[in-house]
């Protein structure tokens, strides 16, 4: 499965209230087959501007961020539970990137280019490779350009 971020925007609302809303918002991606992997509370801010859902205008919402795994053609069955939550101002899913593992090889690029592994192969594949010799015979009785 697929990482995926999930970020909500609550309705200002008290904890009992918020509480249900998080477990409604968890179970439907646990019935749609996926695994939440982290729950965080980004604080309850002003929004930059207002929004209206539901046929009520808000101002400020409580930000959640879910990081899951979710099968990917669940997304939009996800989507379609959250959009009918009235305690949902905005829901975002975002793929999350997985950062890339690389080797550190700073000691090896700080000698100098002939001692560099890299530029030791460069030359090694250049001397074995057959480089193609010109022909100066071009099939011609004669030479075309007079002298």
């Amino acid at each position: 499965m697929i990482p995926y971020e999930i970020l909500f925007l609550f309705r200002v609302m008290p904890k009992p209230e918020l509480t249900s809303a998080l477990k409604r918002a968890a179970n439907t991606i646990f019935q749609k087959g996926g695994i939440i992997r982290k729950l965080e509370h980004l604080g309850t801010r002003d929004m930059p501007y207002k929004i209206s859902v539901h046929g009520v205008p808000y101002r400020s919402a409580s930000y959640f961020l879910y990081e899951c795994n979710i099968p990917p053609a669940k997304i939009e069955d996800i989507l379609d539970e959250y959009n009918r939550d009235v305690d949902v101002i905005r829901r975002r899913i975002f793929k999350k990137n997985v950062p890339e593992t690389f080797e550190c090889t700073l000691h090896e690029e700080c000698l100098p280019p002939p001692y560099r592994k890299d530029v030791q192969e460069l030359i090694q594949q250049a001397r074995r490779s057959d480089k193609p010799k010109f022909k100066y015979n071009t099939g011609l009785d004669y030479y075309p350009f007079q002298k």
